[in-house]
């Protein structure tokens, strides 16, 4: 489905990512993991065409994402929620989900997936004409991932989804990711809670300074000592 080979990005003099190569097969949940500053987040902005690459190929169903419009990778289905959740303010929350669907023209479609979010989410049905920006952090990353549901992803790329929520609100957030994973979406999943996203992943990567230094099953990694020591407190 994504397959990324040799990828080079260079932020003017700096290497921000070193020849990285990764797939992502159709029904996974593929994580990233890494320490801050490995190029997590370069990455998944290189794929939606948001960073140009200075080598390497990014294939997206077939296609060189190089070659469509950021703006319009969502009507092939490549869709992320980005870091700190990047929520429209000024705008409610219905402008918001509304928003993920920019790109649709079904309004019968949009109706239902509308409906499918106040269903999964009723605290957004509850505050629909409320500024989008007054919502708790918590809200927010629900309404971020609910806006890109919207626009209907075959493959959602979530960039540090837990990042500043409270433990709770966290194990909330996975069990979303594996129910829209159930629903039949790909994920492609940047996250600093190693273990939690491990303990989800069919395959998963480790990048450090650019480059991946290890891959494997989400297990494989989980038992790794390497993983254990650097990135879940073990010794």
């Amino acid at each position: 489905m994504l397959k990324i080979n040799d990828l080079h990005v260079h932020y003017g003099v700096i290497h921000a990512l070193k020849g990285v190569s990764i797939e992502v097969n159709e029904g996974e949940i593929v994580t990233l993991i890494g320490s801050n500053g490995a190029g997590k987040s370069t990455l998944l902005k290189t794929i939606s065409n948001l960073l140009p690459s200075t080598k390497g190929s990014i294939m997206y169903l077939g296609q060189d994402t190089n070659l469509v419009a950021s703006k319009t990778l969502p009507a092939i289905g490549l869709v992320q929620v980005p870091e700190g959740r990047k929520i429209f303010s000024g705008m409610s929350v219905k402008e918001n989900l509304l928003m993920g669907a920019y790109l649709r023209k079904d309004k019968e479609g949009i109706k239902e997936d509308l409906q499918k979010v106040y269903e999964r989410f009723p605290i957004l049905k509850k505050r629909l004409n409320q500024d989008a920006s007054t919502l708790s952090g918590g809200e927010q990353q629900m309404l971020a991932m609910s806006r890109a549901l919207m626009a209907r992803p075959k493959l959602l790329l979530l960039d540090e989804p837990s990042m500043g929520l409270a433990p709770l609100l966290v194990k909330e957030i996975f069990r979303l990711i594996e129910e829209i994973h159930a629903s039949g979406t790909t994920i492609l999943l940047v996250e600093q809670n190693a273990n939690q996203a491990l303990k989800i992943a069919h395959k998963a990567y480790v990048l450090e300074t650019g480059s991946i230094v290890l891959s494997g099953s989400g297990q494989e990694l989980l038992s790794s000592e390497d993983v254990k020591r650097i990135y879940l407190g073990g010794h």
